[in-house]
């Protein structure tokens, strides 16, 4: 075997090896059951779940103008690739929601498959899941596209209970829009101007679509505006598709690698006769809990035994991860041709968070803890020494982190198609409108200059704002035009 398939093969394994161990223990039987709950402590989905009041839509850029466009007066069509998923209709199981919420079924990744890619792909999308939450909500998948008195665009959007239970019910409910799912966009249609700008026009979309007798069928849908928000790995490829040439689409890419450590607190009482935290928490249950600290896993095991004993410990296990604002950036031309790679900085950053990380979960009362690296060690912090402890500590963050056993992952992406006020430079100028086509704007994570240095949703949802007054503004324009 040559040595670039030997490469190729093992980083196969590398990213899908934690996968299968991640997904096993949500394969249920006939009566919706997996055996391995029990050994986990885990109740399995909220039995509550379904009776839940029901009033759910669409995303966190997308969803935004959207809704803002609706209430102005404007008819909205948004055209959306996944199909429509109620509450009633999900499953809570982590396989099954993988293939239905996530882009390449929660298994995309980066050309060398360092990072592994988590990109939502729902109506809804991150405002249907996240860190920590529970999903209590989704419509549909990745490319869709809304017309406004004709405002067409693609959106791929969501965060948390964001845009889908606020603008995209404002929406519906303004009886302005309407939300069109399973339907793909395929290119952005142009015209000419009529000056001598040289510039085109969008003025429209072509979609994909099954009819009532599963036939794929192509047609095109006509608009005043169109805004595209597919997210930052799928936006480049609609805007090359539909034939525009700047240089800096896919450019630019800001993941917000993540690393994780983790700390295991038993529910019997310690050496200090106290239980902390009490003994009915679970790690599944409770609020969403987002904090950042400024002090700046995958689970994997050395046997069978090992990754038995340590999903045993699972619903006392805490894990922390340590999130970068990354300072270097990659390339994504379509959701499946990423590349990136962490540069010297960010890679130290990484590591201290580590470090910090294992001190906390020790500090907070950890009887054992330990990182995502599989060929790492962990240590039962209340039998070690100080000195033993601090051995550990720098030890385990010190590894260099593209020899961790386990990928990188990636939750939020950004800046592909970054705005600015030079087309030298930037895809997009200050107000969200591509620099080669008048009337097309992009509303996603992708327009990002830089990295944030939190999660980006209240970012999306603010920047897409501004970007619909100038919408807003187009169109009353064209009115008095």
């Amino acid at each position: 075997m040559s040595v670039e398939k030997t490469f190729i093969s093992n980083n196969v394994v590398r990213i899908l090896k934690p996968s299968v161990k991640i997904l096993t223990p949500h394969r249920v039987n006939e009566k919706s059951q997996n055996l391995s709950w029990k050994a986990l402590d885990y109740c399995g989905p909220d039995p509550d779940f379904k009776k839940q009041k029901q009033e759910n839509m669409n995303g966190s850029g997308g969803g935004v103008i959207a809704g803002i466009l609706a209430n102005a007066g404007h008819k909205v069509l948004v055209l959306e690739k996944g199909s429509y998923l109620a509450r009633t209709n999900l499953s809570l199981l982590e396989g099954r929601s993988m293939d239905q919420m996530y882009l390449g079924s929660g298994l995309l990744a980066t050309k060398d498959m360092d990072v592994m890619l988590l990109a939502g792909s729902t109506v809804g999308e991150k405002g249907v899941k996240n860190w920590g939450t529970q999903w209590k909500q989704s419509l549909g998948t990745r490319p869709r596209i809304i017309t406004v008195d004709g405002v067409a665009w693609v959106a791929k959007m969501g965060r948390k209970k964001g845009t889908g239970e606020t603008w995209l019910v404002d929406l519906v409910k303004s009886e302005n829009g309407a939300i069109l799912p399973e339907c793909e966009a395929l290119e952005v249609i142009y015209e000419k101007k009529n000056d001598n700008s040289g510039k085109n026009k969008a003025i429209g979309v072509t979609l994909a679509f099954q009819n009532s007798e599963g036939v794929r069928e192509i047609c095109m849908v006509k608009s005043k505006v169109t805004v595209i928000a597919c997210g930052a790995l799928s936006t480049p490829s609609l805007l090359k598709v539909s034939g525009l040439n700047n240089p800096n689409i896919g450019k630019n890419l800001h993941l917000h690698p993540v690393v994780i450590a983790w700390g295991y607190f038993p529910d019997s009482p310690s050496i200090s006769n106290e239980t902390w935290p009490r003994e009915e928490k679970k790690n599944y249950k409770g609020g969403i809990m987002t904090a950042m600290s400024k002090v700046v896993a995958n689970f994997e095991g050395s046997s069978g035994y090992d990754i038995k004993m340590r999903m045993s410990k699972y619903s006392r296990t805490a894990y922390i991860f340590v999130l970068e604002r990354d300072k270097e950036s990659g390339e994504a031309f379509s959701p499946y041709s990423v590349t990136y790679k962490l540069d010297q900085t960010d890679e130290e950053n990484l590591k201290l968070g580590l470090e910090k990380t294992l001190r906390i979960l020790a500090a907070a009362g950890a009887e054992e803890i330990g990182t995502q690296h599989g060929k790492g060690k962990s240590l039962k912090v209340k039998e070690a020494s100080l000195k033993q402890f601090e051995r550990f500590v720098q030890k385990e963050s010190s590894i260099e982190i593209g020899k961790h056993s386990a990928p990188i992952c990636s939750a939020h992406q950004m800046g592909s198609c970054r705005m600015g006020v030079d087309p030298r430079t930037s895809v997009v100028n200050p107000k969200g409108e591509t620099w080669e086509a008048e009337g097309l704007f992009l509303g996603d994570s992708s327009v990002f200059p830089t990295a944030l240095g939190v999660n980006p949703m209240v970012t999306v949802q603010a920047i897409s704002y501004c970007t619909a007054q100038s919408v807003l503004q187009v169109l009353k324009n064209q009115k008095l035009g």
